[in-house]
């Protein structure tokens, strides 16, 4: 009776909100991705972007550069969707772990200075978001949905 009661309740307001916060945190961070992502092939191109990390002792600069770029735009087009999030959240907080490690952490904290105060932010919002089930829309939920409902019928 218990299990059933539970089913039948409608999220409370603070429920509703943190799915459409969710949501929204996962479009805004999935942008700056995309755009960081983009940057790297479009504007600086991938040349550009590899002589930036050979500069900055990033190893193997070039295959750097192509799996950054791929993974920027790819794990943004994720984060927006919410498909795959532990592994695409883990992946871009490693990215930006690496972006402190070797290019800003000698830099100080502010962004000003070109510190790590933006990738710290974007490393931590990715390992959130990793982890929070991904909120209102995302396609995690679908499958995970379905698959609770798989698992219902066979018992």
């Amino acid at each position: 009776m218990m299990g059933s009661q539970a089913l039948d309740e409608q999220p409370t307001l603070i429920e509703r909100a943190r799915r459409i916060a969710l949501l929204l945190a996962r479009i805004g961070l999935g942008t700056v991705f995309i755009a960081n992502g983009w940057e790297k092939f479009a504007m600086s191109g991938i040349g550009g972007t590899a002589a930036f990390f050979a500069s900055q002792g990033v190893p193997v600069p070039w295959v750097s550069a192509v799996v950054i770029a791929t993974l920027e735009l790819a794990g943004g087009v994720a984060l927006v969707l919410g498909l795959l999030l532990p592994v695409v959240g883990t992946l871009l907080t490693l990215d930006m772990l690496g972006a402190i490690v070797f290019v800003h952490g000698s830099k100080g904290f502010f962004i000003a200075d070109d510190g790590v105060e933006f990738v710290l932010s974007l490393a931590a919002a990715s390992l959130a978001i990793a982890f929070s089930g991904g909120g209102a829309l995302a396609a995690d939920n679908l499958w995970q949905g379905r698959r609770a409902k798989a698992v219902e019928h066979r018992s």
